[in-house]
């Protein structure tokens, strides 16, 4: 085997890296073709539709024949969409790899979506502050959104601490209260109307439509992340406690701050994740989020990230949303019934689990050979 192939197999995401190959080559040949509009750039930089001229002087617009998976509207699309998922990821990573879950992240999301969506709409075009300085107004957005979910995020690690209640019980029931609490304030109503220069910052783009902001973003967390876990020694007091919180206890590491910690760390990615969603579509309701606690915690565990604590990584995850948001997409794009989306996801996260159960078996089965 050479040398490079031989350093890829033995790179800790190789499988996944694999997969999403698989997935890009299946997707590639089976999705078939579709007809895309064709665009240009004017001279101010825009983008405008190209017209073709018939024999009879006729002006129609013009098509071109592409791949529906390998093209590079949808490979743009794929980007952004994962970009949410795999912000969340990373922070819910940190969660599981402390022997932790949060199932709240989906309602942190709502709740700091709309709390975020009610200040930036005060100083939008027909709020009431809508003659203040449009940075103000976006930079008090900005801070309710992820303020909010951050603060969501350290209660839920309080309450963890000082319950000692098992956290699985405490996330389902901050998972209810805080989406009620976003129906209550919002009355089920949308709200928008935000200050243009916030959604003009987050919705930049650059060659064929690609979202800069969220991916750079999802980077950045991606980056971050990496240097927590893999770098710095409170990352490794995580690992300690997911892989046995008794010898971190033990060892000196103050577990009931680290849980505290890795909470707040959720709940923020729910935030940061939360402002690029409202700053994209421009609205938040109550229903936002619905369901991405199944969709985040299948990124983490499909990454790698061990539901039994102490194994994962940053580049892991958001490869696992990569792979989360392929199939979603690629159930679109091959014409498969919708309602089967739920059912793959959910196979699939059993699937990594059965898998990291039978490597945890493999792994100790190792150990005890070479004990003996």
């Amino acid at each position: 085997m050479s040398s490079p192939l031989r350093s890829l197999l033995r790179f800790q995401e190789s499988g996944l890296l694999l997969v999403i190959v698989g997935l890009g080559l299946l997707l590639t040949t089976f999705s078939g073709t579709v007809r895309i509009p064709l665009f240009e750039r004017d001279s101010d930089g825009g983008r405008k539709r190209v017209f073709t001229t018939n024999a009879d002087g006729e002006r129609s617009p013009a098509f071109v024949e592409k791949n529906k998976f390998l093209n590079t509207q949808n490979l743009a699309q794929l980007a952004k969409d994962t970009s949410f998922t795999a912000i969340m990821a990373v922070g819910m990573a940190v969660v599981i790899i402390s022997g932790g879950i949060d199932l709240s992240v989906g309602s942190i999301y709502a709740l700091a979506s709309v709390l975020g969506a009610l200040v930036l709409h005060r100083y939008g075009p027909e709020g009431v502050g809508s003659g203040t300085a449009p940075g103000l107004g976006v930079l008090l957005g900005i801070i309710a959104c992820v303020g909010t979910a951050t603060l969501c995020g350290f209660f839920n690690g309080i309450l963890i601490v000082a319950l000692r209640v098992h956290p699985f019980i405490i996330t389902l029931g901050a998972m209810a209260i805080l989406r009620g609490i976003a129906f209550v304030i919002t009355k089920g109503q949308s709200v928008g109307g935000f200050p243009p220069a916030f959604r003009e910052i987050v919705r930049h783009e650059v060659g064929d439509g690609l979202s800069v902001v969220p991916m750079v973003v999802m980077l950045i967390a991606l980056v971050i992340g990496w240097i927590f876990l893999s770098r710095l020694a409170a990352g490794r007091r995580v690992y300690a406690i997911g892989g046995n919180e008794l010898a971190a206890r033990f060892s000196g590491i103050r577990v009931e701050r680290v849980k505290v910690g890795v909470y707040l760390i959720s709940g923020f990615t729910a935030g940061i994740a939360a402002l690029l969603s409202i700053g994209y579509y421009g609205a938040a309701t109550s229903g936002d989020g619905q369901g991405y606690e199944l969709n985040v915690i299948a990124a983490a565990v499909v990454g790698g990230a061990s539901l039994a604590g102490g194994r994962g990584s940053a580049l892991g995850v958001v490869l696992g949303a990569l792979i989360i948001q392929m199939i979603s997409s690629g159930i679109v794009i091959l014409g498969i019934d919708q309602n089967y989306s739920q059912i793959i996801i959910g196979s699939v996260v059993i699937a990594a689990v059965v898998l990291d159960n039978f490597n945890t078996w493999l792994a100790k089965r190792r150990l005890t050979a070479k004990a003996g």
